[in-house]
């Protein structure tokens, strides 16, 4: 496709966990859903995926063993991925009460735009945010 835009969308987040089980029982708490998928199964993961959101994103969750040098780092790092919340502020409560640790607390950055970031048990960073641009978006793809 000679006139498709070089970065066409988010395909998939991936996120370490030294411990795979209880990585698996965190998100599932959170999203409220299971992974979709697990390799090599479920008794044994070294990987999981979610698929979340409107637009059905992937979240991927990899064991921590398989993770190139700089994710081997201690402390939170990597981007931070915002991902799109209807309330910052009850989503941040609900993940915090889940057991995540505040890394950025909730900032308002203009009319109806908010964020705030976590860290999860396992040393992602996950970054919520209500975005006014996130749903024009979305009603103007699905006509809303």
């Amino acid at each position: 496709m000679e006139n498709a835009p070089a970065l066409r969308g988010m395909a998939n987040v991936s996120f370490w966990a030294e411990d795979l089980k209880a990585a698996k029982e965190w998100y599932t708490k959170l999203l409220g859903i299971e992974p979709y998928f697990q390799s090599p199964n479920s008794e044994n993961p070294a990987y999981l995926e979610y698929r979340i959101g409107d637009a059905q994103d992937e979240l991927g969750i990899i064991d921590k063993k398989y993770a190139p040098p700089i994710a081997q780092m201690t402390g939170p790092g990597g981007a931070t991925l915002y991902w799109h919340v209807d309330d910052v502020a009850a989503m941040l409560a609900k993940i915090k009460a889940l057991g995540a640790t505040e890394y950025e607390p909730l900032t308002r950055r203009g009319v109806d735009w908010f964020t705030a970031s976590v860290v999860d048990p396992f040393g992602n960073i996950i970054g919520l945010i209500h975005s006014p641009h996130y749903m024009e978006m979305w009603n103007a793809i699905h006509n809303t």
